[in-house]
């Protein structure tokens, strides 16, 4: 079976190739663009794919994203009608998102960013935690990173909130849904984590709006992607002190400009778009097993549906 695979940045076939062909000697990767007859391709392995590209395929019968998020796939408009696309579910990234999550939680209702100011000021001050109990930690977005840091960080005595595009019930987690109950779960959120997939319902979702809704003094921890943010909104809102602090792994444009305001705010900490990743021995396995289901014509494992935009 031959497969195109098209990666941009890293190096794929140093990484991944010879773990993929482990498990399936039979697979006949091909890197774009030197991929060969366009007859020949059955399945696609993608991260940031040249858009229009995949068109030319006319056999292809399964596109596999390299990674959770698939809105730069659906954003090319001559995506081939038809082709399943699926993406990757890791256990091993969803555990480092919640270990991210749980480190810039504990930062703030510790005030080590006060702290560490103080420090650099030459500042003795005591500066008391919250009770975690009476602390809203929210989760815009309730899918497997989301449910597991929920899981995880209410394991530390935080309260829990939620929101989620549809309704969901879940146990320890106060849980509100759609349009209506966007606004009421922001209004208790201390801290406010964005684990949200980019659609066209959420970009800027976390606005002068929304911030707005949020307490005085409240946090926002963004690792889900940069659009989720209108800058200039949080800038205003962390200038004004009403946002007293801001986490930002992710970017519009990676990596941030060097004239990027966010590097040289003091209440902004910015990582490296690196608060979790998927690994080749972890992702592999799904990769291949998708790749025979498609073949076979069974049932795929973590399928996108395209409307939706997840």
């Amino acid at each position: 079976m031959a497969v195109l695979v098209q990666f941009s940045g890293g190096h794929f076939f140093k990484d991944w190739a010879p773990i993929l062909q482990k498990l399936d000697p039979a697979l006949d990767l091909r890197e774009w663009p030197d991929v060969g007859d366009v007859n020949d391709i059955d399945a696609a392995i993608v991260w940031r794919h040249h858009y229009g590209t995949l068109t030319q395929f006319p056999n292809l019968k399964v596109i596999c994203n390299l990674g959770a998020g698939v809105e730069h796939i659906l954003a090319d408009e001559e995506l081939p009608d038809g082709v399943p696309i699926t993406r990757v579910v890791d256990p091993r990234m969803t555990g480092a998102m919640s270990e991210y999550m749980i480190l810039h939680v504990l930062r703030y209702h510790r005030r080590l960013d006060e702290t560490q100011r103080n420090q650099t000021a030459k500042i003795w001050e005591y500066l008391p935690p919250d009770n975690a109990a009476t602390t809203t930690v929210g989760i815009l977005g309730l899918g497997e990173l989301g449910l597991d840091s929920a899981a995880k960080i209410g394991a530390l005595g935080f309260r829990m909130a939620g929101w989620s595009r549809t309704a969901k019930s879940l146990p320890g987690v106060e849980t509100f849904h759609g349009k209506d109950g966007l606004i009421p779960f922001l209004n208790q959120c201390k801290m406010l984590i964005c684990l949200l997939p980019l659609t066209a319902e959420t970009i800027g979702i976390i606005n002068a709006d929304t911030l707005a809704a949020l307490p005085e003094g409240a946090y926002i921890i963004n690792a889900a992607r940069g659009g989720h943010v209108v800058d200039d909104d949080l800038l205003a809102a962390l200038n004004s002190g009403h946002i007293a602090g801001a986490t930002l792994d992710v970017f519009d444009e990676e990596p941030a400009a060097q004239d990027d305001p966010y590097w040289t705010h003091p209440n902004v900490t910015i990582t490296p778009h690196n608060a979790a990743d998927s690994f080749p021995v972890d992702v592999a396995p799904q990769l291949v097993e998708n790749i025979r289901r498609a073949l076979a014509g069974e049932d795929l494992l973590n399928l996108v549906e395209r409307a939706r935009g997840y």
